[in-house]
């Protein structure tokens, strides 16, 4: 088939390269225009783009892809498909009726599960044991269409978001693959959603990724893996907000620390909560780089009794806008 890929960030590469490597023909890709990005702040394209223009196709770049130049081309590209991995923009019916058999997409979740932009951090927070992908018929709903395909991956209990989301980039590509090729000979057969199991995964913000030490540890770790890498997991500590970026270890025998209460040892820093301490692993202060728990209680002297900021009361709420990015 001919085919016309929407796709943006760095996950959706592998499927993108499933598919250059197929039976079928990528004629263009479709990406989010270049944005600015590190300290100068210049433009850059998009994993998508940077990876199409490597292999020499044509890359389109709409604002939105409701313009009329956009469908245009599109439309004198005649695809049979558009797969589509993480776009990024709303898809229109002008659109969505350009293609002969419309726009599949790869979504990484087991549909209905997760609907929206954050899937995988949402299965990981809520401590979901097992998650997936699957491929659905774009329509106008919310990720509602027929679903075409599924895996299923297993939830490691140290897996952070980003791991996640690495594996299932990798499967889901091959997903998406056999689906283009069950659509060619004509075997395809969504079937429809269910309406039981719907669940919601808008993108995860700021607020979302504070830490609350007075929920119980488990959640604190799912918290801090399911923000890892982005936008991470962070606390107040002396007025300021300090990331933790990386894993937490729970410490079930430790309950004599009051929630967010700091205990700091030679080569580890131990942090109360509702339930019982748990370890800190990396963190980065703000305006400056990851490093060791254990390095940066012995940089800012922290002195007994110490303790992040738990509550309401903390000022977080009017702080919370913004972010270190």
């Amino acid at each position: 088939m001919r085919l016309v890929f929407a796709g943006t960030p760095e996950v959706a590469v592998p499927a993108l390269d499933a598919l250059l490597a197929s039976q079928h023909e990528v004629v263009a890709v479709v990406t989010r225009p270049d944005a600015p990005a590190g300290r100068g702040r210049k433009l850059v394209a998009s994993p998508v783009a940077q990876r199409a223009e490597e292999a020499g196709i044509e890359v389109l770049k709409p604002a939105r892809p409701s313009e009329p130049e956009f469908m245009a081309r599109l439309a004198e590209l005649a695809p049979d498909c558009c797969p589509v991995v993480a776009y990024g923009a709303l898809i229109r019916p002008g659109a969505l009726e350009i293609p002969v058999h419309g726009w599949v997409n790869l979504h990484f979740s087991l549909l209905p599960a997760w609907r929206g932009a954050a899937p995988v951090q949402h299965a990981v927070m809520a401590g979901d044991e097992v998650t997936g992908a699957s491929t659905f018929l774009i329509e106008q709903g919310l990720d509602s269409g027929p679903v075409f395909g599924v895996l299923t991956e297993l939830v490691k209990p140290t897996d952070t978001s980003g791991e996640l989301l690495t594996r299932l980039s990798h499967a889901g590509a091959e997903l998406l693959v056999r689906t283009m090729d069950a659509i060619e000979t004509g075997q395809a057969r969504p079937e429809p959603q269910p309406l039981d199991g719907v669940s919601l995964a808008p993108k995860i913000t700021v607020e979302d990724a504070r830490i609350e030490w007075t929920h119980p540890a488990l959640r604190v770790d799912r918290v801090v893996r399911g923000c890892a890498p982005a936008p991470g997991a962070w606390t107040w500590f002396r007025g300021e907000r300090l990331k933790v970026t990386g894993p937490v270890r729970l410490l079930p025998d430790e309950t004599g620390l009051a929630p967010g209460e700091l205990a700091v040892a030679k080569n580890s820093v131990r942090v109360g909560t509702g339930s019982h301490a748990v370890e800190l692993g990396e963190v980065r202060p703000q305006g400056k780089k990851a490093m060791a728990a254990a390095d940066w209680a012995r940089g800012v002297r922290i002195e007994s009794g110490e303790r992040f900021e738990v509550g309401e009361g903390s000022g977080a709420g009017e702080r919370s806008g913004g972010g270190e990015g």
